[in-house]
């Protein structure tokens, strides 16, 4: 198998199952327990929380532990909308069009259901966010603002640093879903300016099921999880010990070799997008040319429905995706293409190839190989409409 579905969820490093192991059997304790057992995951639990303060530079207590990117974008968006309008603040929220449902979503029902003001800041042509549209969105009642760091379906990366800056000189709070970003960015909280950012362990070679929130000191916050004590009172429930290591050595390892693996894969994955526009009839790139994700290609190809070219690609051993493996299934063109203006006739075609550490130029000449072949043959058969 050819795996180039890297942006949906990754691989666990070796190295990070090593560091896990220990926490299943051995050392097994509830963190909260005073006895030797409960001292031993409590101490496991700071080192963890210190690694991802360092990486991130900021303070351990800024740390959140969560379940997962989902539940952090959750408990970012309400969590600070809920404190901001009981303190009196406003009620009004930002976001782009173009952001993981996980976001998009939890903004409209504060809009729906709790009363909040919503505005969508729309994108341009490769789904990029202008700071000057986020800008114009702004109001004296703007208690939150939400752009995500690099797009999931298309790779475009936003001018995170950009909006923070615009944010913080009116002191609105700024969040940021950076779970594309963890394996080939900068996560510095300072330069970026950021007051929230979201993280998911799985995106970067760590377990599912664990995910981080940094929070700003400072940064008013009603609890989403309530009950026990744990995260400083923030998110409530017994730490997911292992998952938490393993996420602190995973982010770890990711930072410390992003640059080289950046330069690494970009070098693939624009080997990946000319072989694919030369070799594939009828086919366009999405997304910045520039300003995307170095392992990220995404492509519209017109005329044919994903779905059978994405049976084709796994029967011929590549695995694929059209976009967030959230919503990979649904027959419905992306929120994210249709906010950069691409028909609904070429958004069915959508194909996303996100590619990984394993990923070497062998696997990229397969893998152009397979899509031109499938993509031919569903011609030959007149699958392919007009």
């Amino acid at each position: 198998m050819i795996y180039l579905d890297h942006a949906a969820t990754t691989p666990v490093d070796e190295r990070v199952l090593e560091a896990m192991l220990p926490y299943f059997r051995e050392q097994y304790g509830n963190p909260s327990s005073i006895h030797a057992r409960g001292r031993e995951a409590a101490k496991a639990l700071r080192q963890a929380r210190a690694t991802v303060a360092d990486i991130l530079n900021c303070t351990p207590k800024e740390i959140i532990f969560t379940s997962c990117a989902t539940e952090s974008n959750n408990l970012a968006l309400r969590g600070i909308a809920f404190a901001q309008r009981a303190r009196g603040r406003g009620r009004h929220l930002v976001v782009s069009a173009v952001e993981h449902k996980a976001v998009l979503v939890t903004a409209k029902g504060l809009r729906d259901h709790y009363g909040f003001d919503l505005s969508i800041v729309p994108v341009d042509e490769y789904g990029r966010v202008s700071a000057d549209d986020v800008a114009a969105a702004l109001r004296e009642d703007t208690i939150l603002v939400s752009v995500m760091y690099a797009n999931n379906e298309v790779g475009t990366v936003q001018p995170i640093a950009e909006i923070a800056a615009l944010c913080r000189e009116r002191g609105i709070p700024f969040h940021t879903d950076a779970v594309q970003a963890a394996n080939y960015f900068s996560l510095d909280v300072e330069a970026l300016g950021v007051d929230a950012l979201s993280l998911s362990a799985h995106k970067f070679y760590g377990p599912k099921g664990v995910g981080v929130l940094y929070l700003r000191s400072g940064t008013p916050l009603w609890p989403q999880m309530t009950g026990g004590g744990q995260e400083h009172k923030r998110r409530a429930g017994t730490e997911n010990v292992a998952g938490i290591v393993g996420l602190a050595r995973a982010l770890e390892i990711a930072q410390s070799t992003r640059e080289e693996e950046s330069a690494r894969v970009r070098a693939l994955r624009d080997r990946l997008i000319e072989g694919v526009l030369a070799r594939v009839s009828d086919v366009y790139l999405t997304g910045h040319p520039t300003e995307r994700l170095p392992n990220h290609a995404s492509f519209v190809i017109r005329g044919l429905e994903i779905q059978g070219v994405l049976m084709g690609l796994d029967m011929a051993g590549v695995a694929a995706s059209s976009g967030s493996a959230c919503t990979s299934a649904a027959q419905e063109p992306s929120h994210v293409l249709t906010a950069m203006g691409i028909p609904h006739l070429d958004a069915v075609g959508h194909l996303r190839l996100t590619l990984g550490r394993e990923t070497g130029a062998e696997e990229v000449a397969r893998a152009v190989e397979a899509l031109a072949t499938v993509v031919a043959r569903m011609e030959r058969e007149g699958m392919r409409g007009g």
